[in-house]
């Protein structure tokens, strides 16, 4: 391949933590080689990746037929090597004090894309009446991709309206901090 004296990694914000400690350590080994670490989400890394703008492609999922489509499509060969799983944190404003516990059900009626809870007491009439504000990572996102295909099954049966999609985790932590009725989710890494 062609000799560069730069890395560009670009993806998933779950796995950014760890390559950015990665290039980290690399850079001090080979100080001659500037290592890039963007966050995309997964999907925006693989199309970067696809199309040959980047080396690395961060991911919270495995790549996608299309993808792998793309990829060939453009003569980009890959190794996919999995270096670590991880779970989803589901989250809610410290002050919330209604909610002990969610279940998979309870996190259906919230997040799926119509008949969804508007209140907290929509939910569970014991709880608040407190409006529900959701924060959560971007459409590009492999956390929102396997959140989404758990919970309300596919994509599309997302809930559009009164959320707030970033492929930012802080963003997400300053939203669900900033509303008591709030409830986000993002790779358990970021909230450990």
């Amino acid at each position: 391949g062609k000799k560069s004296n730069r890395v560009i990694a670009d993806g998933s914000s779950t796995v950014f933590p760890i390559t950015a400690a990665a290039a980290e350590e690399f850079g001090k080994k080979n100080p001659g080689i500037q290592v890039t670490v963007g966050i995309s989400g997964t999907g925006g890394g693989f199309k970067k990746f696809c199309n040959n703008e980047t080396d690395i492609s961060n991911a919270s999922r495995f790549i996608s037929d299309e993808e792998q489509k793309t990829c060939a499509k453009n003569q980009i060969e890959f190794i996919e090597l999995p270096i670590a799983y991880d779970g989803i944190a589901v989250v809610v404003h410290k002050d919330n004090n209604w909610i002990n516990e969610l279940s998979v059900a309870d996190l259906k009626k919230i997040f799926q894309r119509s008949d969804f809870a508007v209140k907290w007491k929509d939910v569970n009439p014991a709880w608040s009446a407190d409006e529900i504000k959701l924060f959560v990572p971007g459409q590009d996102s492999g956390t929102f991709d396997y959140f989404a295909e758990e919970i309300v099954k596919k994509k599309d049966n997302f809930r559009q309206k009164d959320v707030q999609f970033s492929e930012d985790d802080n963003t997400i932590v300053t939203g669900v901090s900033g509303n008591k009725g709030a409830i986000g989710f993002f790779g358990i890494a970021y909230y450990e």
